[in-house]
């Protein structure tokens, strides 16, 4: 009888040690500005300038081309999915803060986007050709032939 019990013991020993190493929280890949949502709703419009953005939120992570008065931020967090998709990544959060100021360096407007506001956004459809990827007619004409040399030693 007492063999027994200390096999028992043993065995949830061992059972609360492997349970221990069990991680409980999800695991996330952050990218870009972390709590990107809370950090923005401290910037006030007309109050804020472009000192107090550094502050709080760091270096623009995109400026735009023709105007340096735009900057963006983004936030992009992906984890590991339940069981069901077998533990491929989905994405959790898409965010994105896009900020103008004035040219004296003061927030006029500030623009959050999340992964809902995403869905309603249309894009353009239209593929645009680049003559300089295509492939010229003699690569063309060389790989027809190695695809034929390969297809008779199979």
């Amino acid at each position: 009888m007492i063999s027994k019990f200390k096999y028992h013991n043993f065995f949830v020993i061992i059972l609360l040690v492997i349970l221990n190493a069990c991680q409980l929280q999800d695991t996330i890949k952050p990218h870009g500005i972390i709590y990107l949502e809370n950090r923005s709703k401290k910037l006030d419009v007309n109050k804020s300038n472009k000192n107090d953005v550094i502050k709080i939120m760091g270096q623009p992570q995109i400026t735009s081309f023709e105007n340096e008065d735009i900057w963006i931020y983004a936030e992009r967090i992906l984890t590991k999915d339940k069981i069901h998709k077998l533990g491929k990544n989905i994405l959790r959060e898409n965010n994105i803060l896009s900020l103008r100021f004035n040219k004296y360096g003061i927030l006029i407007e500030k623009t959050f986007i999340d992964k809902n506001d995403m869905k309603k956004i249309s894009f353009s459809q239209k593929k645009t050709e680049n003559e300089i990827s295509q492939r010229s007619f003699i690569r063309n004409f060389l790989e027809s032939i190695r695809q034929k040399m390969y297809e008779n030693k199979k």
